[in-house]
């Protein structure tokens, strides 16, 4: 009766000790997929984003010579067509019918939304413009009305107001909050789904660019840039990246960036991370900063955890893309040069497209020859 007593207690200790092991590891496990950044409240998005083509081309009018119409021959008439035809016919002259009145009905919503938006920026523009003017004239007024010491005095106050207008007209030039959903495929070790999320938020001139992949059977992995909008582009001033079990940052400050070793090295002027760099490409070409064309390349340090490098992005084509929601959609495709010093084997090509306001419509992330993710884009959600 001893032997399995003590048989029972040895079974039921290793039981606790294996279970203290895995709660310490599950415990650790979750306190790594937690962020340490403060993050920003995701925004209520209303409305979808709907690519707009450029104007088509309207050819040169030219004169033709006016041919007689040949005359046809009367066509007999065709047998009267059975009930059943008939009814099939205004059936399908039916459906035809509610169709163009829905196809109406779309577009004319969206002139009006379009409409509405137009009204709005002139609304904004004309407000801005009033306080402008009024700051101008308010100090004028002190100027005329104080002393030469004042005078000089208030200069200052009159060239920081300018500086904070041109400021607050910089930053409205930045996209407005967007989530970008793509479809996921991939290949690794068998075939891989999942979908993905691109969210850049700004409030005022704090930001924040999230992205977010899951994948079946991999769980997900995130990425995260924090910073500050300037009038020379993104400021990131903290990195993070989110995978199951593990969590690595970086640090960007105004000298060096602090690696995840510890390690500083010098912060290179214009810095980006793995996730700032897609708004940052976005709003250099949308604002005409890069020229988007064939033959071009686009030059970018990164700041990464493991540390900071230069990379050259090749514009190599313009290729159109098949999306599942809008179509065939015109894209440049972007594909980075081989780094002098790589830190593994993980290289981003992208594809950004001008009818959807320049956001990258694809991203292929190839890791070695036979591992890669490809997100292409669903839907667009702006708020």
């Amino acid at each position: 009766m001893v032997r399995p007593a003590r048989l029972t207690l040895a079974l039921l200790t290793a039981a606790v000790v294996v279970g203290h092991v895995l709660g310490l590891e599950w415990i650790s496990r979750q306190a790594d997929q937690i962020s340490g950044l403060s993050l920003m409240t995701p925004p209520m998005y209303t409305r979808m984003l709907q690519p707009k083509a450029a104007p088509p081309v309207v050819p040169a009018a030219t004169t033709a010579v006016a041919m007689p119409k040949p005359r046809a021959a009367p066509r007999p008439k065709p047998p009267a067509s059975s009930p059943e035809e008939l009814r099939r016919k205004k059936e399908a002259q039916e459906r035809e019918r509610q169709e163009r009145l829905a196809r109406e009905q779309r577009e004319a919503d969206e002139r009006e939304r379009e409409q509405a938006e137009a009204r709005a920026r002139a609304e904004e523009e004309e407000r801005v413009r009033q306080e402008q003017v009024a700051v101008a004239a308010a100090a004028a007024s002190a100027a005329s009305a104080a002393q030469p010491a004042a005078s000089v005095a208030a200069a200052p106050a009159s060239a920081a107001a300018s500086a904070a207008a041109s400021d607050a007209a910089a930053l409205d030039r930045w996209p407005v909050d967007t989530r970008l959903t793509y479809a996921l495929t991939g290949q690794y070790r068998g075939p891989l789904y999942g979908d993905a999320r691109v969210q850049w938020q700004r409030d005022g001139s704090k930001y924040q660019v999230r992205l977010d992949a899951r994948i079946q059977v991999f769980g997900t992995q995130v990425l995260t840039s924090q910073g500050e909008v300037t009038p020379d582009g993104l400021l990131p001033r903290a990195y993070e990246e989110l995978r199951p079990g593990k969590r690595r940052t970086a640090q960007i400050g105004d000298e060096v960036v602090i690696l995840e070793n510890g390690r500083t090295v010098p912060r290179p002027p214009g810095v980006q991370d793995t996730a700032s760099q897609f708004v940052e490409l976005t709003q250099r070409f949308a604002t005409g900063r890069e020229v988007l064309e064939v033959g071009r390349s686009v030059k970018l340090w990164l700041a990464r955890p493991g540390g900071v490098d230069e990379w050259v992005y090749e514009i190599v084509g313009r290729e159109p893309l098949r999306t599942p929601k809008f179509g065939t959609v015109e894209a440049f495709h972007l594909k980075p040069r081989s780094i002098a010093n790589p830190r593994g084997n993980i290289n981003v090509e992208m594809w950004f497209a001008p009818s959807l306001q320049y956001l990258p419509a694809r991203i292929r992330i190839v890791m070695g020859e036979d591992a890669w993710l490809d997100l292409m884009v669903d839907h667009i959600e702006q708020r």
